[in-house]
């Protein structure tokens, strides 16, 4: 048996419905759509969630929040990331993109406390939570803010 000689299993594929080809074909007249009706006539189509004059569900439900236009997206790194970085070198957003630990962006860092940091570090962020402070501090390290 070659690859060309293969064929689908019997009776797994039909010939498409040819509609509006007379009596003969069993679809004739009406084309499969029915008696009379918006559905059958031709270029109908319903809106997404139509419900057929009845009030949508996406207007049933209540309004609910709103969008703070305020809010600051932070990228996020942990202190136990920060192990790749060689003792005693200074840690800026351009080191972290550098290493792999952040894709590029304008958003700002906050340096988060989860996990163990096991070399000492300069290390310049927006934002540091008081669980990452400790840790960098407790392992010789420093923490500069980074304004704006």
């Amino acid at each position: 048996m070659n690859l060309h000689d293969t064929k689908p299993a019997a009776g797994s594929r039909r010939p498409r419905k040819r509609v509006g080809r007379g009596p003969g074909s069993g679809h004739g007249k009406t084309s499969t759509r029915g008696e009379k009706g918006q559905k059958s006539r031709s270029g109908y189509s319903s809106k997404r969630g139509f419900e057929g004059g009845q009030m949508p569900l996406h207007r049933r439900l209540p309004k609910r929040g709103f969008t703070n236009i305020f809010r600051v997206e932070y990228r996020t790194v942990n202190v136990d990331r920060l192990n790749v970085f060689e003792k005693e070198s200074v840690v800026t957003p351009e080191e972290f993109e550098k290493a792999g630990l952040l894709r590029k962006g304008k958003a700002p860092i906050k340096i988060l406390g989860n996990g163990e940091v096991k070399v000492a570090l300069t290390v310049k962020a927006h934002k540091f939570s008081a669980a990452a402070v400790k840790k960098i501090e407790a392992a010789g390290g420093k923490v500069e803010p980074i304004s704006g």
